[in-house]
């Protein structure tokens, strides 16, 4: 049986992540690129967590492509209205998203 050495709990009942999650402050913002493209920047996402899972499902239930740069995600349209209760979904909670 592994252990999680942050925790000490079995890996299959570690909590280190939903613990990391709650100490978030993630902050969504529009931005326009080149050709007037726009994108949906979110950022403030802390070491411990492991972004490219988020970024990979926020991908999917949004239906855009995205990658991650510099700590931070970036996802292709303007996502802004309904990033909020995608990432509720994914466990965040609503007063740590600001916009």
């Amino acid at each position: 049986m592994n252990i999680c050495p942050k925790c000490g709990l079995p890996q299959q009942a570690c909590i280190c992540e939903e613990i990391v999650k709650s100490e978030q402050r993630i902050a969504v913002n529009v931005d326009k690129r080149k050709f007037g493209k726009l994108i949906t920047i979110i950022s403030g996402f802390k070491k411990d967590i492991d972004i490219k899972d988020i970024a990979k499902k926020l991908k999917n239930e949004l239906a855009c492509g995205g990658t991650v740069k510099d700590e931070k995600i970036e996802l292709q349209g303007d996502h802004k209205r309904r990033i909020r209760e995608v990432l509720i979904k994914l466990g965040f909670k609503e007063e740590q998203i600001s916009e």
